[in-house]
């Protein structure tokens, strides 16, 4: 039975949510507001909660040259072609993997999941030298395809481990009956287990698309053209550009959210059952 708090611990609870809701709210309106102010030509140096010159000026200046002389549409498809297929390879590849790892028993099996654990643990960095050596080998280092290997090796440790213990949570007896009713392995995964971790598929997927979305650092050193930069390594130059003011590097900031907002709508409702999934483990 639970015990019931009184009102003194009820006001302590809200006062701390409300503490945490204003740390990250307040740094997110303040992108707001300098993305929509008009009359801060740099950066600014006094705090206000409106814009004295509401403009979408700002906006319209980003979108049309947003860095390097390169309008934002032409960063926004760099990016979205390589975080969406570190998505789309990350969650293909990675699925058939963790399927295999939590059903199969096979030789190397424990020693491919350290690696894989390993992987997810070591920072980007580690990484950097094998990647370099290996796609100037195969001529491919600063290609947009190049790119999106790089994001996938990132991603793919996480989405393969996240994936394998959705497919161990699929009741055994529910394949066994597949099986029983005719069902070849194939028809059974697509049919029966593939639908049931759906929930942990789109988280995976989501983590992929924000690595190779998000990340700049590693990302310059497979680029050598204007033509290659991405929204990410866009944001991370202009913090080095003396005349890109605050206001435009907060418009460049929301323009680029929109399509992780947008992707979020999308897998939101796998992302509740996700979440629902695990509020219900913890009770039991």
């Amino acid at each position: 039975m639970r015990r019931q708090i009184s009102a003194w611990e009820q006001f302590l609870h809200q006062l701390g949510l409300v503490l945490v809701g204003l740390f990250v709210l307040l740094p997110i309106w303040g992108m707001v507001y300098l993305a929509f102010e008009g009359g801060t030509m740099g950066w600014p140096s006094t705090f206000r909660l409106w814009p004295e010159e509401p403009t979408l000026r700002i906006f319209q200046q980003v979108w049309a040259q947003a860095s390097q002389s390169m309008p934002f549409l032409a960063l926004l498809k760099n990016s979205l072609i390589v975080s969406g297929g570190a998505m789309f390879f990350s969650v293909i590849l990675g699925t058939s993997m963790a399927y295999a790892f939590a059903r199969y028993r096979f030789p190397g099996r424990k020693p491919g999941l350290l690696i894989l654990l390993v992987g997810a643990l070591l920072p980007p960095v580690a990484l950097m030298t094998p990647l370099y050596v290996l796609l100037t080998i195969l001529k491919l280092r600063t290609t947009m395809l190049g790119l999106t290997i790089v994001y996938t090796a990132f991603s793919m440790p996480f989405c393969v481990w996240n994936m394998r213990s959705a497919f161990q949570a699929v009741p055994k007896d529910l394949e066994e009956a597949a099986f029983l009713d005719g069902a070849g392995a194939l028809k059974t995964f697509w049919r029966i287990s593939l639908p049931i971790a759906l929930p942990s598929i789109a988280v995976a997927a989501l983590i992929a698309f924000l690595i190779g979305y998000s990340e700049f650092a590693m990302g310059w050193l497979f680029v050598d053209t204007s033509a290659n930069v991405t929204v990410a390594m866009a944001v991370s130059g202009a913090l080095g550009v003396s005349t890109f003011s605050g206001s435009l590097l907060s418009a460049l900031a929301i323009l680029m959210s929109l399509p992780v907002i947008a992707l979020f709508l999308i897998l939101q409702r796998y992302l509740l059952d996700r979440l629902l999934f695990l509020s219900v483990g913890d009770q039991t």
